[in-house]
């Protein structure tokens, strides 16, 4: 099994062939080329998984910035010895979770209209369930947290342990949260066949 440092390495070039935990060893010293490349590598990525928790685009645009505005207060405190890109993302999470603490938050079982619906990229193993809006509006009307558990695994790779340090659980939960997530959507998706 592979750790998150070396799918980093191996994953993608991270501005010249450095990897995203070189990067931010570097932005830790200083180097703020360092920062413009990993910003480069991650912001899209991030945003996207903003989106998908998000009901309006401005707020996952918004939210993006503060994550990186905490990302550079808090580069003191990465260590080089995890994923650069699961820390990343746990601070986008706990960015997300400070927003709706601070704001009203609608009850999860509320019906929301279709411009309220969160943008959520539909992971490969959902695809053969129902057209690709169906199945995107079924992912939008899971519970936050099994939503986001299948989204960074299946779409955006990270593992179950980095899920679990995203979401501040266990790896075993992360899966368990991503296995019910899809239980939910398939049961989602059969109720909407009816």
């Amino acid at each position: 099994m592979s750790n998150g440092l070396e799918r980093e390495t191996r994953g993608g070039a991270a501005g010249a062939g450095r990897s995203l935990t070189d990067l931010m060893v570097a932005y830790q010293r200083g180097d703020e080329t360092a920062f413009e490349r990993l910003y480069g590598e991650l912001a899209g990525p991030v945003l996207g998984y903003l989106r998908s928790l998000t009901r309006s685009a401005a707020r996952a645009d918004d939210l993006l910035q503060e994550t990186f505005f905490h990302v550079h207060r808090a580069r003191h405190t990465y260590d080089p010895g995890r994923s650069a890109k699961a820390w990343v993302y746990a601070i986008a999470h706990n960015v997300f979770l400070m927003s709706c603490r601070s704001a009203r938050r609608l009850s999860r079982h509320e019906e929301l209209a279709e411009e309220e619906l969160p943008d959520v990229p539909v992971p490969p193993e959902a695809e053969s369930l129902g057209t690709r809006d169906l199945v995107r509006r079924a992912l939008a009307r899971l519970p936050v947290d099994k939503r986001e558990a299948l989204v960074l695994h299946h779409v955006h790779g990270l593992s179950f342990q980095e899920v679990g340090a995203v979401q501040g659980v266990s790896g075993m939960a992360a899966k368990l949260r991503s296995h019910r997530g899809m239980v939910e959507l398939r049961a989602l998706l059969k109720d909407a066949g009816r």
